[in-house]
């Protein structure tokens, strides 16, 4: 038998060997740390509702602001 037969026959055992020794039974380790059942939301859309309610204070900033902004333009055209 030639030497690249052997080659190619041990090689192609020693992958199989790899991949069956890839595939263990051990459990896959946790890739991050689960919210504890108390930090989570009581319902999904609960922080829906608080992006909405950021989005809103934000808003009021902004108008407060243009507000504020439009008064100086108003004292500074008088």
């Amino acid at each position: 038998m030639p030497i690249e037969v052997v080659m190619m026959r041990t090689a192609t055992a020693l992958l199989c060997l790899l991949a069956l020794g890839a595939c263990s039974n051990k459990p896959p380790a946790p890739q991050s740390d689960p919210k504890p059942a108390a930090s989570t939301a009581s319902a999904p859309w609960d922080a829906l509702k608080q992006d909405e309610q950021r989005a809103k204070d934000v808003q009021k900033v902004v108008d407060k602001q243009a507000a504020d902004q439009d008064k100086q333009i108003e004292q500074q055209t008088q």
